[in-house]
């Protein structure tokens, strides 16, 4: 592993223009919601947005799962920037949706983690549907090249689909949920690792928190806010590393120094949720996930090395790189 910064530094002034970001300067985005995908046994339908850029071909894709109670329309900041340079963006509202406003007695809410798994892989399995459902896409999507990200909640999903196993309290080990058409992922404020790290409020209410990343094989960028302080975890906010320290294909990790939960306003424009509020915040993680995912899904790409070399020489760098 190296560190490519190892000081605390205050947040300056906005990343400029990234130089590579020249050859993918952002163009218009055309839209399209909600597309509806039957989900027999669901109990309801499964709702979608698709955003893509309105030019280019052999597009590839980004699954985005939402954090808790959010929807496909939630997370524009980061929807926003990486279909305005060149990704197709697919977000499906999972059943905890404040939007759906299931019951708390509902039958399905413990079993939400698992439904969300099932969501994302309906959109996979119906990749040609939402292509058609947005004007001028079909035929202009590369379904080999699929990447998954996930903030709080959606990273526990995305996690998952990468190569998490939920462990049971007594040892066992849990269904395998990977899905390999999945080549690279990034996790947003991904809960870390299960047993003692755990909170009471944990154990009791959130027992699928209680996972492994030995089997997370498929290359990750993790990020993470290093203020970032949560009931789930008695382990402080180094909990949400474990995801790379801990796993064998986790191979970045994006610290925000000062960073809370929301990473500055991820979730949206203004959003109230946003404790954290810092669009110099917001903007790095737009381009080091954008410039990350470019350089797994296209070997060759400089915009990883490029992001890297950018934040690394700042004179106060709002963050750091670790690789392994």
């Amino acid at each position: 592993m190296s560190t490519e910064h190892s000081k605390h530094h205050p947040l300056a002034e906005p990343l400029a223009l990234p130089r590579d970001e020249a050859l993918n300067a952002p163009v218009p985005v055309i839209s399209a919601s909600p597309v509806v995908l039957p989900a027999p046994g669901r109990g309801e339908d499964l709702l979608v947005r698709v955003s893509a850029p309105a030019v280019g071909s052999a597009l590839p894709i980004i699954v985005f799962s939402h954090g808790f109670g959010s929807s496909m329309d939630g997370y524009a900041p980061l929807a926003n920037y990486w279909a305005a340079r060149g990704f197709v963006v697919i977000q499906p509202t999972f059943l905890d949706s404040r939007r759906l406003g299931l019951a708390p007695e509902d039958a399905r809410r413990p079993f939400i983690w698992r439904t969300r798994v099932a969501d994302v892989r309906r959109v996979l399995d119906q990749l040609d549907v939402l292509e058609r459902a947005v004007p001028g896409l079909a035929g202009r999507i590369d379904p080999s090249r699929i990447a998954a990200v996930g903030h709080s909640f959606g990273a526990q999903t995305t996690g998952l689909l990468l190569g998490v196993r939920t462990l049971g309290f007594d040892g066992s080990v849990g269904e395998d949920l990977s899905d390999p058409r999945i080549k690279v992922g990034v996790l947003l404020c991904a809960g870390g690792r299960g047993g003692d790290a755990l909170s009471p409020l944990a154990v009791e209410r959130f027992p699928y928190l209680n996972q492994s990343y030995a089997g997370m094989k498929t290359p990750t960028l993790v990020v993470w806010g290093d203020q970032d302080h949560s009931p789930l975890t008695v382990a402080g906010p180094e909990w949400f590393t474990d995801a790379y320290t801990l796993s064998p294909g986790a191979n970045a990790l994006l610290t925000l120094f000062g960073g809370g939960h929301m990473l500055g306003g991820i979730s949206g424009y203004q959003v109230t949720e946003t404790t954290d509020e810092n669009p110099e915040r917001v903007a790095v993680v737009q381009r080091m996930t954008w410039a990350y995912l470019r350089g797994a899904l296209y070997p060759g790409d400089s915009s990883w090395a490029t992001a890297r070399a950018d934040l690394r020489e700042r004179p106060q760098p709002p963050g750091q790189i670790d690789v392994k």
